[in-house]
């Protein structure tokens, strides 16, 4: 996690800044409008099924700032054979977690390339305390390095959804076998029971949407992120938006909160 992106300062100092495409870490880069708000970096909170891939989905489009996933960057040390790679591999084929410190060297190497000065937005990390204090530490020392001084701090804004609702979005989940299209039998369902509307193939019920499956990420959820949340709270880093209103409306909220949170200085 190296590079600490820097938001907005004028039109004159953002003109003929260069922001990443998401395509890839050495993408060719396109200028900024000089009074295009840039987020800096982002956590997304939220509990299972609240949305947060979705609006992940759109603020990458928004802003032209990648999502950084911890399991993408396993995969990919994974895949090229690096130390960390090699490191991890050996013990996941022991069946054991891999530690913080290798996720914590994976991430800070993945936030040294160029497409991250602009923000980012972190998916799955840091999921407990440990992890955000690191990263503030390592954020605030590379900053100092890269940008004379000039931290732009990660920011939290949480997707808030009530309980029972996520439970009907999890539980009554099904997915295209074919097309992978999703569907939800409370909210979305398709026109024959079990079909997929789009090419007729049958839809499957994954074995982890069920109300026990659901209950135990519940809890694990709520050990790990409630100290992250409480760390980004005191700091004055971290908003709540109501993650039951339509999709483009939670959109604007989490824009709406990452400007105020900016605005106010964190």
């Amino acid at each position: 996690m190296a590079s600490l992106p820097r938001v907005a300062e004028s039109a004159g100092a953002r003109a003929g800044r260069k922001v990443a495409t998401l395509t890839s870490d050495s993408a060719e880069h396109i200028p900024a409008p000089a009074d295009h708000f840039l987020p800096g970096p982002v956590l997304l909170l939220g509990a299972p099924g609240v949305g947060k891939g979705t609006q992940a989905q759109s603020l990458m489009a928004g802003y032209k700032i990648p999502q950084i996933s911890t399991g993408d960057i396993l995969r990919d040390n994974i895949a090229r054979g690096t130390d960390l790679g090699r490191a991890a591999k050996g013990l996941m084929d022991q069946g054991q977690l891999v530690p913080d410190g290798i996720v914590n060297d994976m991430v800070g190497a993945r936030l040294t390339q160029p497409d991250v000065d602009d923000g980012y937005i972190l998916d799955g990390y840091p999921r407990t305390l440990g992890q955000a204090e690191w990263l503030d530490a390592h954020l605030s020392s590379t900053a100092v390095k890269r940008s004379g001084g000039t931290v732009v701090p990660l920011v939290a804004v949480n997707i808030r959804v009530d309980e029972n609702e996520l439970l009907r979005r999890i539980t009554g989940r099904r997915i295209c076998s074919a097309c992978k299209h999703i569907y939800n039998i409370y909210s979305k369902p398709p026109k024959h029971e079990g079909i997929c509307d789009l090419d007729g193939s049958p839809l499957l019920h994954r074995s982890d949407d069920t109300e026990a499956a659901f209950t135990e990420r519940m809890k694990a959820y709520n050990t790990l992120t409630a100290p992250v949340i409480e760390h980004y709270s005191k700091q004055g880093r971290f908003r709540e938006v109501d993650g039951a209103q339509a999709v483009e409306q939670v959109t604007a909220a989490i824009e709406s909160a990452l400007k105020q949170l900016r605005q106010a200085g964190a």
